[in-house]
């Protein structure tokens, strides 16, 4: 991994006193510049306020890079787009973990690691009768990722890497397995085992929609675009859920409670289900009729109504996988032969208007990766609660790639934010018969 370089130093000095520090500068390999705080407090006796770490720096991190202003998404150094059209997820899985794309004979046997640890113990169907059938998929893949330390507590010995690499192994190939198992338990149908001679998304669909009573047939237009879906959302820098991660890790925390802890974070709306939101959008709407009162409401600041799937907090020109989605969506669309379904005859229409209406372009508020692939989702016929555990069988890789990364770090040390305190100062205690 590339270490940071100095660029220079700022000074800082605390008005009221005569105290000021000199605080190194430092330059990644892209992006903007860093001031290192860490001897702030030590000088001067201050810290830094940053709510929700929005202008802080947590981690030096060699994975992934976004640029926002400039709609950029790099998984080591490679641009998104280029890894959808010509790579899959097994390998861009390598990529992410390993730092460099593989050689055939390391892809081939890198796929096989993956492989091998698709099923999962049988004593793991024993979980999902403690659970409601309509308890939601999140919830149960939180409960069983984080019980897979039961089953492996001789593998967890984070200091030692192969069993990190172990552990890698068994997270990415047995959380599809356990979000289809949480599918099939939802519908009261049969758990079905994963097939090894599919590939990696192939195996995923097949595992949510066969039966033992007749045979299925995986798409390859579906395989694809499930492939696509995987890829775009494997990693995403430091947001939320990887954060979580991180911050899990750093305890010494197994790498199971890590990713069980990632999945707590992604399950929030704001975060892993924006694509689900999108779709209740649509329901809403109810009708292509209704779109204009929509739009009206939505360009009224009074009114409180939000355009889901649409702008992101990071891009602020455009969401790079947004582009390859909406190629995608189309094609799995023409796959099926879908015409006349309703809420995805109002994505379109939504979509035609933000492409065209001087409103969204100004503010460029275009189409994002969420906004196409609920789309793309609803059109397979998987249901809106799967959508996040989707996204978690994805985004595994990046929490486990961005774990491993961590750990290896000699200069990690274990999380610990401060805060700026505002509750009652120092107070005696008073007995209760003598307070008024």
């Amino acid at each position: 991994m590339m270490a940071t370089t100095p660029n220079g130093s700022v000074t800082f000095t605390l008005d009221g006193s005569n105290r000021s520090t000199r605080l190194p500068v430092l330059r990644g390999s892209v992006g903007p510049d860093v001031v290192d705080i860490r001897k702030l407090y030590a000088d001067l006796g201050v810290f830094t306020f940053d709510p929700g770490y929005g202008e802080t720096a947590s981690c030096e991190s060699a994975i992934t890079y976004i640029d926002g202003d400039e709609g950029v998404l790099l998984y080591r150094g490679y641009p998104i787009d280029q890894l959808a059209e010509k790579s899959d997820f097994i390998e861009v899985c390598y990529l992410l973990m390993n730092g460099e794309l593989p050689s055939a004979a390391q892809l081939k046997e890198f796929r096989k690691g993956v492989t091998y640890h698709t099923m999962v113990h049988e004593q793991i169907r024993r979980f999902f009768e403690g659970f409601r059938r309509d308890a939601h998929p999140m919830a149960v893949m939180c409960g069983v990722v984080g019980a897979l330390a039961a089953f492996y507590h001789e593998n967890l010995d984070i200091n030692d890497p192969r069993q990190r690499e172990i552990a890698a192994f068994r997270l990415i190939a047995k959380v599809p397995t356990i979000a289809a198992m949480a599918y099939k338990y939802s519908m009261g149908q049969p758990f079905v085992y994963p097939r090894n001679d599919l590939d990696y998304a192939a195996n995923f669909l097949y595992m949510l929609n066969a039966v033992p009573a007749e045979p299925y047939h995986v798409s390859p237009v579906l395989a694809k675009a499930m492939d696509r879906i995987l890829v775009l959302h494997a990693d995403h820098e430091q947001n939320a859920s990887t954060s979580t991660v991180r911050l899990a890790g750093s305890t010494g925390a197994n790498p199971f409670a890590c990713i069980a802890a990632g999945i707590a974070a992604l399950w929030g709306p704001a975060h892993g289900g924006a694509n689900e939101a999108v779709l209740k959008m649509l329901a809403e709407i109810g009708d292509v009729k209704n779109i204009p009162a929509f739009i009206e409401k939505v360009k009224d600041k009074n009114s409180g109504v939000k355009l889901m799937g649409f702008g992101h907090r990071v891009y602020k020109n455009f969401d790079p996988r947004a582009k390859i989605m909406q190629k995608t969506c189309h094609e799995v669309l023409g796959e099926l032969g879908i015409t006349d379904e309703p809420l995805l005859d109002l994505a379109v229409e939504l979509e035609r208007i933000a492409l065209s209406d001087d409103y969204f372009i100004q503010r460029k508020l275009y189409p994002n990766v969420d906004f196409y692939s609920g789309i793309i989702l609803k059109a397979m016929g998987i249901p809106t609660s799967m959508f996040t555990a989707i996204f978690a069988v994805s985004r595994t890789v990046g929490w486990v790639s961005q774990w491993k990364e961590m750990i290896e770090d000699p200069a990690q040390r274990i999380g610990r934010p401060r805060q700026v305190y505002t509750g009652a100062p120092a107070r005696d205690y008073t007995p209760v018969g003598e307070r008024g």
